[in-house]
């Protein structure tokens, strides 16, 4: 009995380790593929995309668009004006404020542009 659950564990075992060593011939093929359709100008038009992609403004958009409020902030709290936190405590309670749904799409669009799952960054009031 123990030798059959052996001889079936070492089978099954040979059966993935074959499996992974023909997934990674598989893989190195499509990279060779891949390789050569760029090298002939099949896929030339993905690499124009990349570039295009490469000189794109909307992450650097955004990323000022989360700055200036952190940079007002700061501003507020190093000038030692109170009227300028008074402002801010504003700013911020009126964001605060605004429809869930807002705060949802603007959550979304920006984990959008950074490639991150709104979904988890949002947690429910």
């Amino acid at each position: 009995m123990w030798f059959s659950a052996i001889k079936l564990a070492v089978q099954a075992g040979s059966h993935i380790y074959k499996n992974k060593q023909k997934t990674k011939m598989l893989m190195a093929d499509a990279q060779m593929n891949h390789a050569s359709k760029m090298a002939t100008g099949d896929l030339e038009y993905s690499g124009k995309l990349l570039e295009a992609r490469q000189s794109d403004w909307k992450d650097e958009f955004i990323l000022i668009l989360l700055s200036l409020p952190i940079v007002m902030l700061a501003f507020s709290v190093w000038s030692d004006n109170p009227e300028h936190m008074v402002k801010m405590n504003l700013f911020f309670e009126h964001f605060g404020n605004l429809p869930y749904w807002y705060q949802w799409v603007f959550v979304g669009v920006i984990g959008s542009v950074y490639g991150l799952k709104a979904g988890s960054l949002i947690k429910k009031k």
